[in-house]
């Protein structure tokens, strides 16, 4: 293939209306996918809720037993051992609990659809992609994917746990911690499903670096800077104990150091690249 050829697009061009019904279809097969996980998480109700929802309030959560070994491997005697879980759950409108039913149904199959809804977002963008562009892009969807999946269980299995135990037992006089199942859905749905988004940083550096945004030495020159707002986002999103904050924050740093190396393969592709 010469090199022209790895500069044009593969496909022929298409028309406004002819995008306009691409992206129709794709969107049409990505909300097909997300009902039907939905659906089959609805079906699974007790499970979705009992293991997984309400999860995190069982202190016997593998979460809590993992941080509790921690606690005495570093030498804080049990200060990260959860003895027990006071906070209520309560439902204050009738329909109140179908509601959660369907929110979580949602969340959850909308998880589960993500490396589908990648899919389609890729089949709308590839036509117009040149040979090489396709050709560097062809593991994005995948990475995406993955990161995006370890970031939920990240989310899930290291922050709410945390995040629910300081909110849910924080004092305010003699004021009774009994919290709206919506309340808790939401909390756990978005906590969970953002961690999932933090992780696509690398795939974000990734395609920015690709397209001359971001370089290596700006990531670097930036990297105090962006160590103190992971420091701040995770000050925000956990309990305020020093121990805490390192277990969120270390995972996202290093999400920023494969950016960063992820910036330095971009610049020397593309430094080969011109002088061949």
């Amino acid at each position: 293939m010469s090199p022209l050829d790895q500069e044009m697009p593969d496909e022929k061009e298409m028309s406004f209306f002819d995008h306009l019904d691409e992206i129709r279809k794709r969107l049409f097969y990505a909300v097909i996918s997300v009902l039907i996980s939905a659906t089959i998480l609805f079906i699974q109700k007790d499970w979705l809720f009992n293991t997984v929802l309400f999860g995190p309030r069982n202190k016997d959560f593998i979460s809590f037993r993992v941080w509790c070994k921690i606690s005495e491997l570093i030498g804080v005697e049990d200060k990260l051992c959860v003895k027990e879980i006071t906070y209520e759950l309560i439902n204050t409108s009738m329909m109140g609990n179908f509601t959660a039913h369907i929110v979580v149904s949602l969340v959850g199959g909308l998880i589960i659809s993500f490396p589908l809804i990648t899919l389609q977002g890729w089949a709308f963008i590839k036509p117009a992609l040149k040979h090489t562009e396709k050709k560097a892009a062809q593991g994005a969807g995948a990475a995406s994917s993955t990161l995006f999946f370890l970031g939920v269980a990240f989310g899930y299995w290291g922050i709410v746990p945390l995040s629910l135990q300081f909110l849910g037992h924080y004092e305010l006089g003699d004021v009774a911690a009994r919290i709206g199942v919506m309340s808790y859905v939401k909390t756990v749905a978005t906590i969970s499903f953002a961690a999932g988004l933090i992780f696509q940083l690398p795939i974000l550096i990734f395609f920015l670096a690709r397209a001359g945004v971001v370089t290596a030495k700006g990531l670097k020159k930036y990297r105090k800077h962006a160590l103190v707002g992971i420091l701040v986002l995770s000050a925000i999103i956990t309990p305020p104990d020093i121990t805490s904050q390192i277990m969120v924050s270390l995972p996202v740093l290093a999400l920023y150091e494969l950016g960063i190396a992820i910036a330095r393969k971009e610049e020397k592709r593309r430094e080969k690249r011109f002088s061949s």
